[in-house]
């Protein structure tokens, strides 16, 4: 059965074309490479999995808040037009906005699904290209986790909102291997992990819960991944490459900052537009949300060399700065622990349900 009868916003097509220019490379050097790749392709094809088989699909979501999140992560919660809502018209508002996130995390997947291909193509590095491939699966598997949690427990979607699709069609359609690492690897990547945990650490329904944990466990590598390849290259560019690329870094982020105003959402659920994404603005949950999302990438955003007065300027307007100094390698082991200890979990509700 087709899913787009399940957006809440029309659909203008089916597909979506971008132009995106690419050069394909060939390899004949297959002598070792680099140590720190050959490492992480070696963890992506041990820590492959199904989510037919990792995650329990039978668990519901509830109906009266699907995810179970605190009310405070709404964008307009404490608001006048919270305030003035019914029951009921909570419950809604509950679940539209749960499912426009997963949307825009299903979305930004199919996203990095290309771009990881497009890696594949375009990276002259075998170490590199290995890696790569298990990626091109990682994000087969995530838009497939995403897809379920959304087609088959919300039954509603939202499309790409358009801060997230004007930052792929940038990445897509840029020529340069390293700005598709640098979009997607380091930019939304990184975005997205701390987004997907949000909802891993506040969510009480297990189903979410483990599907965000599962998804983060293969980020974590993408985002070392990124990190890895680019702070060996950007050493070597003249300033003015590097200008460059910092300009980007910079409208990515402003991009990505707005990403979450979800202001498409309001009106279908009958609230006024401007006064939602307004009120958000000003919020003290939203700011402090939106600033820890950049908590995964202005480290890294530093470690790769991207580090000059413009970005320095425009992270310390931004309120971010105080992450530069994050130890990224202990939030990327904790990522991988969490995984294990929801497997560990289910493990033992499996064991008990038998008994």
């Amino acid at each position: 059965m087709s899913s787009m009868f399940k957006y809440q916003l029309p659909v203008e097509q089916t597909e979506w074309k971008i132009n995106g220019q690419s050069e394909t490379c060939l390899t004949w050097e297959y002598d070792d490479g680099r140590e720190s790749l050959l490492k992480l392709y070696a963890k992506g094809k041990k820590q492959q999995w199904d989510a037919d088989e990792r995650i329990d699909w039978s668990q519901d979501l509830d109906p009266e808040n699907p995810m179970l999140m605190p009310d405070e992560t709404i964008r307009i919660f404490g608001s006048p037009m919270w305030e003035k809502m019914t029951e009921a018209e909570r419950r809604r508002t509950r679940y539209h906005s749960q499912a426009w996130q997963i949307s825009q995390f299903l979305h930004g997947e199919q996203g990095a699904l290309i771009c990881t291909a497009k890696i594949v193509e375009q990276v002259l590095d075998l170490d590199a290209k290995f890696y790569a491939a298990t990626q091109v699966m990682d994000e087969a598997r995530h838009v497939e986790a995403y897809s379920r949690l959304l087609h088959e427990k919300f039954e509603l979607s939202y499309p790409m909102t358009p801060p997230l699709q004007a930052l792929l069609n940038n990445v897509i359609e840029d020529s340069r291997w390293d700005f598709t690492y640098l979009g997607m690897q380091v930019m939304i990547e990184g975005l997205a992990l701390a987004a997907f945990q949000a909802i891993r650490d506040l969510s009480r329904n297990p189903l979410a819960a483990a599907v965000n944990a599962y998804v983060m466990q293969d980020e974590a590598r993408h985002v070392a991944f990124g990190r890895f390849a680019l702070r060996d290259y950007y050493p070597q560019l003249t300033q003015a490459e590097r200008d460059e690329r910092e300009d980007f870094v910079i409208e990515a982020s402003y991009h990505m900052r707005d990403r979450f105003s979800a202001a498409e959402m309001w009106p279908v659920l009958g609230l006024p537009q401007q006064a939602c994404v307004d009120w958000g603005e000003q919020s003290e949950g939203l700011r402090n949300f939106r600033t820890r999302l950049f908590s995964r990438i202005v480290p890294i955003i530093r470690d790769i060399g991207l580090w000059g007065p413009k970005v320095q300027s425009a992270y310390e307007k931004m309120g971010l700065l105080a992450y530069a100094d994050t130890d990224t390698d202990a939030m990327l082991d904790a990522d991988q622990k969490v995984a294990e200890e929801f497997d560990a979990r289910r493990h033992v509700d499996q064991i008990v349900g038998v008994s």
